[in-house]
């Protein structure tokens, strides 16, 4: 899909395409990376067709709704998919089990933190539910990492719109 074609969605769907897309990237499922989404949102409110705060916070809701969806799987059926796939691969053991500990050690920073950096940012809600973190610290943690993370790409797009546009045509 080019960009014309999403902001075309932007502007027949509103707010709930930028939130539906956002949402599936967050999930981590195919389809566009916040690099590329992120950014048109920011164009659209350039352009004078949402608010900045209203498209940020779109995303922000998009990203935290998509990190709890994740949390909760973490939570609830974590430890038995875990125990199930580190069955069928045990050398995986150690590094997994590294990863969870990590997130124990680091708490609400390691979430923060790991919202900042690609492919971390969307996997790390998983380990987190599994170790049962508090979920008020977990909410707290990634929306701050999720608002500083979108507050960049779509002011990036925002400011820098037609130049950015030009390059995802």
């Amino acid at each position: 899909m080019t960009a014309e074609i999403i902001l075309a969605y932007f502007t027949r769907y509103g707010g709930i395409a930028i939130f539906v897309i956002v949402l599936l990237e967050y999930l981590n499922l195919p389809g566009f990376p916040a690099g590329v989404i992120m950014p048109l949102a920011g164009i659209w409110a350039a352009k004078g067709q949402i608010l900045f705060p209203t498209a940020l916070l779109i995303t922000v809701a998009a990203g935290l709704t998509g990190s709890l969806i994740l949390y909760f799987i973490g939570y609830t059926g974590g430890d038995f998919v875990l125990q199930k796939y580190l069955n069928k691969f045990p050398r995986q053991r150690p590094a997994i089990e590294a990863k969870l500990e990590w997130v124990r050690q680091k708490g609400s920073l390691g979430i923060f933190v790991s919202k900042l950096i690609p492919m971390l940012r969307t996997l790390i809600s998983i380990p987190a539910g599994i170790s049962k973190m508090n979920m008020a610290k977990y909410i707290v943690s990634s929306a701050l990492g999720i608002l500083l993370w979108n507050l960049v790409f779509v002011g990036a797009g925002y400011f820098l719109g037609d130049m950015l546009l030009r390059y995802f045509i």
